[in-house]
């Protein structure tokens, strides 16, 4: 009987194993240095001044809002084809979220709907006001377009990059990358297992901006801190100055972290032979009588790989077609504004870019330990299927 093959997985390897073996023998398991260990080399990889480790992709966004001081009086941008957090922590901070529609090939941002929402919105131009473009699927976000459209409103950016380590435009004379916050005040990371570096959980706030990084900081530890102890009188004291949270991440996760950032390269490497692979099979005939392919370019990071079917209902089907042959595939995303809890509480909205992309996407199995004949299996059962489909 065949091995079913996942859409997502993680690679861990020996020397994963015996990294977080060490904290686990070691005197420290959460606190210790292996967090800072791990932010110092992430600031490092990304090619930032600072990165704050914390629990969840979804805290990171969480704390990135609050430490640019997001509230009640703020109103957050976010293009629906995306995991909810990075709407819902706009929601955690109280303050109003809108949606701007997203390229109907690409799924990313669509610029010139931002431009439109921002001059049709009315917004506290004294508050602090955020867009939070994604990076979806491991393509760069229009970053530097955004951010010349938010600067004339008013607004500041937080890339959503927690599909994208590694990924980067394709203009050569002024290439941007991923995480690198060259357009943004902040850019947040996911350590998921189907992410690009897996902690079981976990995420980062990566900035350049150090009065930030110390807010942030501040905040992922309920708002605690030690004043300056002359004499050291009380070395034991310490005060809550504000409401913050306990999103820590420990010293167990942050090892394993450090040991899957030194592999990072390697798994990207993989991702982009895989996915260049798909490309070349699913690009001709019988496949392109009923499916487009993602637009790939040297500097796409592959979280994810998704095809588009070019009948309504196809995608379904397919999917259905997979799971029932072991092959299991997902759909990126349900566009925000569909969950039930925003419906009940947002106007009922709908984005055509959006809505044509979250009809077509399907995303098909691809990951780093995925091996080219389990590739060649879904390319076969995908042929299988259309096939029968035309």
């Amino acid at each position: 009987m065949l091995k079913d093959i996942p859409y997502s997985r993680q690679w861990i390897e020996e020397q994963d194993i015996q990294s977080v073996v060490e904290i686990l023998k070691s005197d420290y398991l959460t606190q210790g240095p292996a967090g800072e260990v791990f932010e110092r080399s992430l600031a490092t990889y990304f090619g930032v001044k600072r990165a704050v480790v914390c629990s969840s992709g979804t805290a990171a966004l969480h704390l990135a809002y609050a430490g640019m001081g997001v509230n009640e009086k703020s109103l957050g941008l976010v293009p629906p084809i995306t995991f909810a957090a990075t709407a819902n922590a706009f929601l955690f901070l109280n303050a109003e979220v809108a949606f701007c529609d997203v390229d109907p090939v690409t799924g990313l941002l669509a610029t010139e709907n931002l431009e439109s929402v921002m001059q049709e919105k009315s917004f506290d131009n004294s508050a602090v006001n955020l867009v939070a473009p994604v990076s979806y699927a491991g393509a760069l976000a229009p970053l530097r377009e955004s951010a010349k459209i938010a600067r004339r409103f008013g607004f500041s950016l937080v890339e959503d990059a927690s599909h994208s380590p590694g990924a980067w435009s394709e203009e050569e004379e002024s290439r941007e990358s991923s995480g690198a916050c060259e357009h943004t005040q902040a850019a947040t990371l996911s350590f998921h297992p189907v992410k690009h570096i897996c902690c079981g959980e976990g995420g980062a706030v990566l900035t350049n901006d150090d009065e930030l990084a110390d807010r942030i900081t501040h905040l992922r530890s309920h708002g605690i801190a030690r004043p300056n102890d002359p004499g050291g009188k009380r070395p034991w004291f310490y005060e809550q100055t504000e409401l913050g949270w306990n999103y820590r991440l420990t010293d167990i996760q942050s090892a394993l972290g450090i040991a899957q950032l030194a592999r990072l390269d390697q798994f990207i490497e993989r991702r982009r032979i895989l996915a260049s692979r798909y490309q070349k099979y699913l690009s001709t005939a019988p496949f392109s009588d009923i499916l487009s392919l993602p637009l790939a370019n040297p500097g796409h990071a592959w979280h994810i790989y998704v095809i588009r079917f070019h009948k309504t209902g196809q995608r379904d089907k397919a999917h259905l077609f997979l799971k029932e042959r072991g092959i299991h595939s997902q759909i990126h995303y349900v566009p925000i504004y569909r969950h039930p809890y925003y419906e009940r509480h947002f106007d009922k909205v709908r984005f055509p870019g959006a809505e044509t992309f979250y009809e077509s996407c399907l995303s098909i199995p691809l990951f780093p330990k995925m091996t080219d004949s389990e590739q060649d299996r879904v390319v076969e059962t995908l042929a299988d299927y259309v096939e029968q489909a035309r």
